[in-house]
């Protein structure tokens, strides 16, 4: 497949007929995660409201703090009540924004808040666009759940789809109350990330894939996780330089030479978002340009608990 997907390709799979959104034009304009255009103009706000996850990875460290500009990082941990009131003073603050997402600090399917609180913003602000970031492992199971509550664009973090590189990477799954660790906690992953993407894609959800680039772990296997999440019905990737941190901490991240070369490799297969800003999990705000988040929220310190 060409990698240079233009946007009109793009729209054209999202018709109707390709069960991807009939009005997916009208949201690339509005949805700063999905269109270079719109990450300049418009805004989006991020509700700290998922408290778990079901999986750990071994870069992954959640913290409450005002200071990192990372994901699994907020100020605090709010209730979905408390959200609604933070989207209306949000948009008081900035009207520039058009889309509300959960991403974190937690998985937003890995507990019921994310969903329960798009639905009480739907009643509210029928207008907002909603978006949701998950590792996709409770995806399936959740996706009519999804669709009711009117998200129409969710990202799943995959990493790997080759069940030896997963295990370098995620240490533990939750999965049936059970903990599961490599291989077979890969193993599942995988399967259960790409049938929710292929299951969401179907009833014409727009999936974009984030995959965190880990030098000598990870940065071969692009090309193959492109592949394999675009015939599950992706449309769109990312890829995040690695932060080094938690048990990757003495890792070194990609350079720029490493993640050129890696968005090349993804472009064979799907169109690549260059302008991710390593979002907070309580963002606020026009991406790299504006950040209202201080004045959303009272200070209080909260720390978690990793078992």
């Amino acid at each position: 497949m060409n990698g240079k997907i233009e946007q009109t390709e793009l729209e054209a799979d999202s018709k109707p007929g390709a069960n991807a959104g009939k009005n997916f034009e009208h949201l690339v304009k509005k949805h700063p995660c999905f269109n270079p255009d719109a990450h300049q103009t418009n805004g989006r706000i991020h509700l700290p409201v998922s408290p778990a996850c079901n999986i750990q990875c071994r870069f992954c460290k959640r913290n409450f703090n005002k200071i990192e500009e990372r994901p699994g990082v907020t100020r605090k941990i709010v209730s979905p009540e408390e959200a609604v009131e933070i989207v209306a003073k949000a948009l008081t603050l900035c009207p520039q924004i058009t889309v509300a997402g959960v991403a974190g600090p937690g998985d937003s399917l890995a507990t019921d808040h994310a969903l329960n609180t798009f639905r009480l913003i739907k009643k509210r602000f029928p207008e907002i666009l909603f978006c949701m970031s998950t590792n996709g492992l409770m995806l399936e199971e959740k996706v009519d759940e999804i669709v009711d509550v009117g998200i129409r664009t969710v990202t799943v973090t995959v990493n790997a789809v080759d069940p030896a590189i997963l295990s370098r990477i995620c240490g533990q799954i939750v999965y049936e109350g059970r903990i599961v660790r490599p291989p077979e906690a890969s193993e599942i992953l995988i399967r259960k990330q790409l049938a929710g993407i292929r299951k969401a894609s179907s009833k014409g959800i727009i999936i974009k894939i984030n995959m965190v680039l880990i030098p000598g772990i990870n940065d071969g296997h692009v090309e193959e996780v492109a592949e394999k999440v675009l015939e599950a019905g992706a449309r769109l990737m990312n890829i995040l330089p690695l932060i080094p941190q938690y048990e990757f901490s003495e890792f070194s991240p990609p350079d720029c030479g490493q993640i050129t070369k890696a968005r090349i490799a993804a472009e064979k297969h799907l169109r690549v978002f260059k302008h991710c800003k390593h979002c907070r999990a309580d963002a606020c705000g026009i991406p790299g340009i504006s950040d209202f988040a201080d004045k959303l929220y009272e200070s209080r310190e909260e720390t978690f608990s990793h078992g």
